[in-house]
């Protein structure tokens, strides 16, 4: 008579055991709506924008490519990757050459207003012509700006270099205007 209610606790130990493996195995199985939505949701929360420019002259030529990405953290705050690109000549005086990569931040404290934050590290490779020498050195720009928002972080501003560096700077002035627009 005692074989009997070991035989059924045994199979009750089993039936326990495979309940809460089945659990722990159920647990561990992807859901593909819930998967699907992560993986989409970063995406939709990604922005493309850049420039482009093109400038010729008598003797001058200047070509820009500069596109950039930003994450949507919320409706106040993104962030992001730019890399640059740019080519200066002038005929018989120089050749500059300018590649470099930017982390760029952009927050809204109210609808009109965006502020940003970036900073630029250039290696700036310069041939003068008419000395017949070169340069190749790296620059590093802190930009603080405000503007005027046009678009969803999109704005037109002005941002200032705190690093800037008359001797050293690809740029004229540590004061500069820009349009940013992100799609």
């Amino acid at each position: 008579m005692n074989k009997p209610v070991i035989f059924k606790t045994k199979y009750f130990t089993f039936a326990i055991f495979l309940l809460l493996f089945s659990t722990f195995v159920n647990a561990q199985t992807e859901n593909p709506q819930i998967t699907q939505k992560q993986k989409s949701d970063f995406w939709d929360n990604v922005r493309y924008g850049g420039g482009i420019g093109l400038n010729f002259g008598s003797g001058f030529t200047n070509l820009t490519l500069a596109p950039s990405a930003i994450y949507s953290f919320s409706k106040q705050f993104a962030m992001g990757p730019a890399i640059n690109f740019n080519y200066s000549n002038r005929k018989n005086d120089f050749d500059a050459t300018v590649i470099g990569a930017s982390i760029l931040s952009l927050y809204q404290p109210i609808d009109q207003i965006q502020l940003s934050v970036e900073f630029e590290e250039n290696n700036v490779n310069f041939k003068d012509k008419i000395n017949d020498s070169s340069l190749n050195y790296w620059y590093s720009a802190l930009y603080i700006g405000g503007g005027y928002n046009i678009s969803d972080f999109g704005a037109i501003g002005v941002r200032y270099d705190v690093l800037y560096n008359d001797e050293k700077s690809i740029y004229g002035s540590a004061l500069m205007p820009f349009v940013r627009v992100y799609f």
